[in-house]
C-alpha cells in the first residue's frame, strides 16, 4: 500500500512542473519532494518520472497516476466541504485570490468588520493577476476580471468596474505634452491597456509597470496620464483628464467550487466580498 502523503507530493510536482516549484508549494526542500516521488514509485512498482540531468520528466504512467491523484484530491475536497456545510459554524480559514488592487483597497481595509462579526474566521488573501485554480485548492474563492470557464465552478458576475484617464492636479495645471503610464508586456493584451493605447493615439509611454498601484503612484508624482478605476484615483488624489466622461468597463467575476458554495464560512466571506465591492460596481 502506498503512502497518501507520497501521492500528494507527486501531485504537487506534476502541477508545479518541477521539483523546486513543488518544494515551494509544499514549503519543503526539493530533496524531500524527490524522495517522496521515489517512495511512491517503489510502492506502486511504476516508473513515474524520467530523471534527466536538469529536470524530471513525467512518464505516461506518471500522467495516469497524477490524474488519479487529482480525482482523489477532488473527492477529499468535496468531503471536507460536505462535512463543514452540515456543521453550521462559521469558523476556520478561507483563502481568497483576487487582483492585488481589489484586495488591498476594497477588501483588506474592511476585514475588521468581518472578524468582528465572525471571530473564529480567518482569511488568507492572495494577490494574483491570474485566477488561482479552485479545482487544485489554490484558493477557496477567486475574484477575476474574466469569466471562469472551469466546469466545476459556480461563477457570479458582481458587476462592471469603470476605468478612466487620470492625472495629478499639478500635471493638469502644467498641461505638458501628454505622456502616459501603462502596463508592461506581461499585461499588454489586457482590455485596460488596449483602451489606454487607443486613447493615447500614439502618444509616448514614459513608464510601464505590471502593478497598477505603482502606476497610480507614478501618476500622483506627475509622471503622466494613467488608466485607473475611480477608487484608486481617489486614493491617490488624481483628477479626471477628460470631463466628457470617456471610460471603459471591466467585468468583475466571483467564482467558487461547486462543492464549497454551501459551506458556512465560504458563504459568509462571499457575502462580505459582495458588500465590499457592490457600492463601487455598475451592474
Amino acid at each position: 500500500m502506498f503512502d497518501w502523503e507520497d501521492l500528494r507530493y507527486f501531485s504537487a510536482f506534476v502541477s508545479a512542473g518541477s521539483l523546486s516549484g513543488a518544494a515551494k508549494t509544499l514549503a519543503v526542500d526539493h530533496a524531500t519532494v524527490a524522495r517522496r516521488i521515489a517512495a511512491l514509485e517503489a510502492a506502486l512498482n511504476l516508473k513515474l518520472v524520467d530523471r534527466r540531468a536538469r529536470a524530471y520528466l513525467v512518464t505516461e504512467h506518471g500522467l495516469q497516476v497524477a490524474a488519479y491523484a487529482q480525482q482523489m484530491q477532488g473527492a477529499s475536497f468535496a468531503l471536507e466541504h460536505f462535512a463543514s456545510a452540515g456543521q453550521g459554524q462559521i469558523e476556520g480559514q478561507v483563502v481568497l485570490s483576487a487582483p492585488p488592487a481589489l484586495l488591498g483597497s476594497l477588501i483588506a481595509r474592511r476585514c475588521g468588520e468581518l472578524f468582528a462579526r465572525y471571530p473564529a474566521l480567518q482569511l488568507k488573501l492572495v494577490g494574483s493577476k491570474s485566477r488561482a485554480s479552485l479545482a487544485r485548492r489554490e484558493a477557496d474563492i477567486a475574484i477575476s476580471l474574466t469569466r471562469p470557464t472551469e466546469p466545476t465552478l459556480v461563477a457570479q458576475l458582481l458587476g462592471h468596474l469603470q476605468y478612466r484617464l487620470y492625472a495629478s492636479p499639478d500635471y493638469l495645471r502644467r498641461n505638458p505634452p501628454a505622456t502616459y503610464i501603462g502596463y508592461d508586456a506581461s499585461q499588454a493584451k489586457s482590455p485596460q491597456q488596449r483602451w489606454l493605447q487607443q486613447q493615447a493615439e500614439g502618444g509616448p509611454f514614459v513608464l510601464h509597470s505590471n502593478d497598477l498601484r505603482i502606476q497610480a503612484e507614478a501618476a500622483a508624482g506627475g509622471a503622466g496620464i494613467v488608466c485607473l478605476p475611480a477608487f484608486m484615483a481617489e486614493e491617490h488624489q488624481l483628477q479626471p483628464v477628460r470631463r466628457d466622461g470617456g471610460s471603459m468597463s471591466i467585468e468583475i467575476w466571483l467564482a467558487v467550487h461547486e462543492d464549497a458554495r454551501d459551506t458556512p464560512r465560504i458563504k459568509a466571506v462571499i457575502g462580505f466580498i459582495q458588500s465590499c465591492l457592490q457600492p463601487l460596481l455598475r451592474l
